[in-house]
């Protein structure tokens, strides 16, 4: 046996035959009725099945300052498997998906055009199409099944009805109400749904009905027994079934036929006329995408001509093919726009119509940094980049600045745009609480509709990776200058003010960068944890004894002293606790050791956050003139300097994610900051 057949062998053992079997069912219309009674939801609406289709991947809750947000999985979890996760979203996805939910229920924002507005890059492409593989993979389902029909041919082969219509519309009018009544009678009792049928035939298969009844002298009960099959539908982009995709072009090369179909002049020759409903191409995308979804590439640059289609499409759910009456359709509507297409709307009086018939969402930028950086890190990650080392705070300085671009100056007089951005991002700033918080958002009703976009980002973080073939390692000042060096071809950019505004909160983030390294370099040299314990166990003893007025056994001399005050601040100065508040701060620690001490546990700084900090910045003050960093700068460094540089390297390797290659540079970047002076607290 070759190894291709082998391979085939193995791959033929996975094969499910049973589930493909399932999936590309034909039968009976007497077995479909059957179906619909045990399956009442087979029978559901377009919008029905979407809003079910994201229920299907679960709910969770979240809080965001104090307001719960519902996140739905299918935007997150189902999202991430296919390589299009949205991050930061949630409140935008939650009002779309209420929109779904209202019109699910036909509340009335089933008859409206959906429209997903916002900046270039926001995600709104990313939403529709995420919304037509779930639609594409539910319909794959037991829960998301759905059928159509086929009549016979004269020479024995079926002919599927072109818009993929419901069989149940092949009832007469006349007899809905009393057949509707009995099979609701007999339906599975514990479905959500009733049984029901929406719409007519299209004008194709009309014509069918009417001249197979001719045939069965009117029995349409035996005709449809004999002339029509039943068969299982999944929805399909790349086949055209149930999904629809109409992208703005040349306005000489595209017309409305594109939407509603075409007449086959072909066919008129065998037919006779252009009238005849089998001598036209019900293939337009409003056609096609019937009993599913069509999306709208930036709806609001369609022709006026398209856009009145769009009037009944929405609000009646019926289409006008060339020639024949208006057509049922049952599908989702949704668009896609930017700000200055959807200005031109409002200011446009003839376009009051499709004004009222449009539900507008807003789709911003990611205003938090930790969704933000989760964009960059999806593509720019170990599995992804190899052969290069991304530095620890590369993509979150890139990603901060971003943020900063898109946040609205605060009006509050103590507080900076940084310090809005951090506290987006969930950190706590004295003075300010969750209510802040809050009214900090409502005064900034447009925030994230303007600023830089996350793919002018990317492509400058991708320029970084490749501008230095011989770097092993990218690092944060690689890509703040690209970022810098971009702006100033930058399409969007308008105004040389707005580009030095970008420009200052570049420096911005350098700064807090500096900030962020002296951090981690000050940590690394404070992290000997033997010093650490001796140095915490020496203030604890002095506080105990300060605060039960005693005295401290010197340890060397044996002698019994006062506590050490020197110490003391030294440690708390480092966490800015001033000399007023210094009581009840020692107070706080031996009321805390107090309490551990009674629930049987051993006090270990590490889990008091403040004193961990204090102590660590009192170590490096105290080391940092052993290890002489600032001697990196001059490339003087003797042997057991360079021996505890190399111990501090190690740190930032170990615990901080930095190579050799970025630790090293980092360390450099560091003594230079020392070596000027500039060190701020």
């Amino acid at each position: 046996m070759t190894i291709g057949r082998t391979i085939l062998t193995s791959l033929r053992q996975r094969l499910n035959l049973s589930d493909y079997r399932k999936k590309h069912w034909e039968g009976s219309f007497s077995e479909y009725l059957d179906i619909v009674r045990e399956h009442p939801e087979v029978t559901r609406t377009a919008y029905q099945r979407l809003y079910d289709m994201i229920l299907s991947h679960g709910t969770e809750d979240v809080y965001e300052n104090k307001e719960k947000i519902i996140r739905y999985k299918f935007f997150t979890e189902f999202a991430a498997r296919h390589g299009d996760a949205i991050y930061g979203l949630d409140r935008p996805l939650m009002q779309l998906v209420n929109v779904f939910k209202s019109a699910a229920q036909g509340y009335g924002t089933e008859r409206r055009v959906l429209l997903l507005h916002g900046p270039v890059g926001s995600s709104k492409s990313t939403i529709v199409r995420l919304l037509k593989r779930g639609l594409e993979e539910y319909s794959k389902t037991d829960k998301g099944m759905l059928f159509s029909f086929a009549w016979k041919g004269p020479d024995g082969t079926w002919l599927k009805d072109p818009m993929h219509g419901e069989p149940l519309q092949l009832i007469p009018l006349d007899m809905r109400a009393q057949f509707l009544a009995e099979l609701n009678a007999q339906r599975r009792k514990d479905s959500p749904y009733e049984i029901q049928i929406v719409g007519e035939l299209c004008p194709y298969s009309r014509f069918m009905f009417n001249e197979r009844l001719q045939k069965y002298d009117g029995d349409w009960i035996a005709m449809l027994e004999n002339e029509v099959k039943v068969y299982r539908l999944i929805l399909s982009e790349q086949d055209r079934i149930g999904i629809g995709t109409f992208q703005p072009k040349d306005e000489k090369n595209q017309d409305s036929t594109e939407l509603t179909g075409d007449i086959n002049y072909r066919k008129i020759a065998e037919y006779g006329t252009d009238s005849d409903p089998r001598a036209f191409n019900f293939d337009g995308e409003l056609n096609i995408a019937n009993r599913g979804l069509v999306e709208f590439i930036e709806v609001l640059k369609l022709d006026v001509a398209f856009l009145y289609d769009l009037l009944t499409a929405s609000q009646e759910h019926k289409i006008k093919p060339k020639k024949f009456a208006q057509t049922d359709i049952d599908e989702v509507i949704i668009g896609h726009t930017n700000e200055p297409e959807y200005r031109r709307l409002q200011n446009n009086e003839f376009m009051e119509a499709l004004r009222d018939r449009t539900v507008k969402i807003d789709i911003p930028y990611v205003t938090r940094l930790r969704d933000e950086i989760k964009i960059y890190e999806k593509d720019f990650n170990p599995e992804r980049v190899r052969g290069k080392h991304i530095a620890p705070h590369t993509i979150e300085v890139a990603a901060l600045w971003a943020v900063l671009t898109r946040l609205t100056p605060p009006k509050h007089a103590n507080l900076t745009l940084l310090q809005k951005a951090k506290l987006y991002n969930g950190k706590t700033l004295p003075g300010f609480t969750e209510d802040n918080v809050i009214e900090l958002k409502r005064e900034a009703a447009n925030e994230g509709m303007s600023g830089i976009s996350p793919r002018y980002i990317q492509d400058k973080i991708s320029n970084a990776l490749v501008a230095h073939p011989d770097e092993p390692c990218v690092n944060p000042f690689m890509v703040m200058k690209e970022l810098e060096e971009g702006l100033r071809h930058h399409s969007l950019i308008t105004s040389q003010e707005q580009q030095q505004h970008y420009r200052e909160l570049l420096q911005v983030v350098k700064e807090e960068y500096e900030d962020i390294v002296k951090n981690e370099v000050q940590r690394a040299i404070a992290a000997d944890e033997d010093a650490l314990t001796r140095l915490c166990s020496n203030y604890i003893d002095n506080v105990k004894a300060y605060t039960q007025r005693e005295k401290v056994r010197n340890r060397y001399t044996g002698n019994y002293e006062e506590p050490d005050e020197r110490l003391m601040r030294s440690v708390e100065e480092k966490i800015d606790i001033p000399e007023s508040r210094k009581d009840d701060f020692r107070r706080e620690i031996m009321n805390y050791i107090g309490a551990l001490a009674i629930d049987g546990k051993k006090f270990d700084y590490k889990t008091n956050e403040r004193l961990q900090k204090a102590l660590e910045l009192k170590l490096f003050e105290d080391q940092k003139d052993t290890i002489k960093l600032t001697s990196l700068v001059s490339n003087v460094v003797d042997k057991a300097t360079q021996e505890k540089i190399d111990v501090v390297k190690s740190r930032l390797i170990r615990n901080y994610g930095y190579c050799e290659v970025c630790a090293t540079d980092v360390l450099q970047f560091v003594a230079s900051i020392f070596a000027r002076g500039n060190v701020r607290k």
